[in-house]
Formats: structure tokens, C-alpha cells, sequence
């Protein structure tokens, strides 16, 4: 098959109009017209994320995070990320990146962090779209109160981090309708209390925020950017749907098992 065949697939499924404005999604790298034969999906696309398709013989890696935030501006390979391009053109590498559009289709990277973090009750998208079924975040009830104390403990261990990041007045406080939106959030907490949320989960909470957010007595709970990274088996099993109701004849399909956190908690 082709990677075009793929390309088209994921944009059906989470469609480009869904990304936010300048999010730039969609093909990173590579020629949409090559034979694929192996599918890794990935969080991020870093130097040693590439290594790993390499060993592994992949030839279209699915990310989350799109490669090129930046443009380059040159391509002096001294750099290790206009190195990391070099390799992938060398071992004919397709990348392809799926970000706010996975994060706002339904179901999408939203649905399995609320789906991970037990938020099961009256979901609904926390940013709707004029569907009111996608959107950024997503906001619903677990199904008994809990403390915060305790859900923290629970958010930790879901994304298997060594801590967490707690913002409330009262860790004893009992919390039940929890809003959560995948990676950088903190400035939607506002939405998120105005739609009755007790709790946030979300990442990357800036330190004047989080005084903001303890003065509007919300409690938020950030477990890092790469909780994101619960989307790389999704994502994967996605491709093998795909994959059978289209007859592709690809020879593998597999999550990256390279941590890309560039955090280490001592």
C-alpha cells in the first residue's frame, strides 16, 4: 500500500479542520506515494524515537506531536534534529503527525485520557465544536466522589510518573465532575470551572496560573506533557482496524517503547 492510502485514513478519522489554527499537522516528512510495509506509532518524533524505527525496519511513523514546529533553517547536520531528518530521508522514513485534530475528534486523545483517568459519566467535549461531539478536552463525572489526595494517587499511577503536581486548598476535598485536556491546558481553567468542573487534569501548569487557579478554588492535578503518550497503543490499534477493513497488506503495526519524558523525578 501506499502511505497515502494510511494518510487519507487518519485524516478521515480526525479530520484537518478539527486542528487549531497554525498546528502544523500532517505530513512531516517523506514521499505520500511510497510503498509502506510497517507502521510505528509514536508521541514524539526524537532522535532516538527515529533510532528505534530504524532497528526496527518501520517505514511510516504515525506521531502525535508534529516533527516540525519549527521550520528549519538550515541543514547543517551538525544539529541533531536537521541529523535526525537526514536519517529518516535515508532509510525513506514517511513521518505524519496527527495533533489537535486527534485531541478534538471523537473519540479521540481526549476520550481515552477521561476513559484512563475513570471519568465515565455524562462526557461531553470540555472546548465543543459547533457538533457539540468534538472538541478540545473533555469534561464528565466519575462515578463516586473521591478525594483529591486519592485521585492524584490514582493519576499517578495511570500515567506512571513518579509524581504529580498538585494545585488545591484542601487535599481532602471530595471531587467528583473533572475536566481534562492533553498536554498544555492551564489556560482553559477558567471554562473548565465554568462548566462546574471540581478538578483539572491537564499538563504544564504555569506557576502564576496555578495562583490563579488555587484563588478560584479549583483544584488542578498536572502529571506532565507525557501523559499524551497513553495515545501511542490507541493509535496503533486504530492502524490495524484500518488495516483489516481495507484489506492493507502491512507486516506490522506497533506503539514506539521509547520513553520520550524529558524529565527525570528524583
Amino acid at each position: 500500500m501506499q502511505a497515502r492510502e494510511l494518510m487519507d485514513q487518519i485524516e478521515a478519522y480526525a479530520p484537518k479542520a478539527l486542528a487549531w489554527e497554525r498546528d502544523p499537522i500532517g505530513l512531516q516528512l517523506g514521499d505520500p506515494n511510497q510503498e509502506i510495509h510497517t507502521v510505528m506509532t509514536a508521541l514524539d518524533v526524537r532522535p532516538e524515537v527515529v533510532d528505534e524505527a530504524i532497528v526496527r525496519g518501520v517505514d511510516f511513523i504515525f506521531a502525535h506531536h508534529p516533527m516540525m514546529f519549527h521550520a528549519p533553517k538550515n541543514l547543517d547536520l551538525s544539529d541533531p534534529q536537521n541529523a535526525m531528518y537526514a536519517k529518516l530521508i535515508e532509510h525513506h522514513i514517511v513521518v505524519y503527525a496527527a495533533h489537535t485534530n486527534l485531541d478534538a475528534t471523537y473519540p479521540g486523545m481526549n476520550d481515552w485520557l477521561a476513559e484512563d483517568l475513570m471519568i465515565t459519566n455524562n462526557l461531553r467535549p470540555l472546548l465543543p465544536n459547533a457538533d457539540g461531539k468534538t472538541g478540545i478536552g473533555r469534561i464528565g463525572e466519575l462515578a463516586e466522589p473521591i478525594t483529591v489526595t486519592e485521585y492524584a494517587q490514582l493519576v499517578k499511577e495511570t500515567f506512571q510518573v513518579a509524581h504529580v503536581r498538585v494545585i488545591a486548598n484542601d487535599m481532602t476535598q471530595k471531587i467528583q465532575r473533572i475536566a481534562v485536556l492533553g498536554g498544555d491546558g492551564g489556560d482553559e481553567y477558567l471554562q473548565a470551572q465554568a462548566q462546574g468542573a471540581d478538578a483539572f487534569v491537564t499538563a504544564d501548569v504555569y506557576y502564576h496560573t496555578g495562583h490563579d487557579m488555587l484563588a478560584h478554588h479549583l483544584v488542578a492535578i498536572d502529571p506532565d506533557h507525557h501523559m499524551e503518550a497513553n495515545a501511542k497503543p490507541r493509535m496503533a490499534t486504530l492502524v490495524k482496524k484500518w488495516q483489516n477493513s481495507n484489506g492493507w497488506q502491512l507486516t506490522d503495526v506497533f506503539p514506539s517503547e521509547t520513553n520520550t519524558d524529558p524529565y527525570t523525578y528524583i
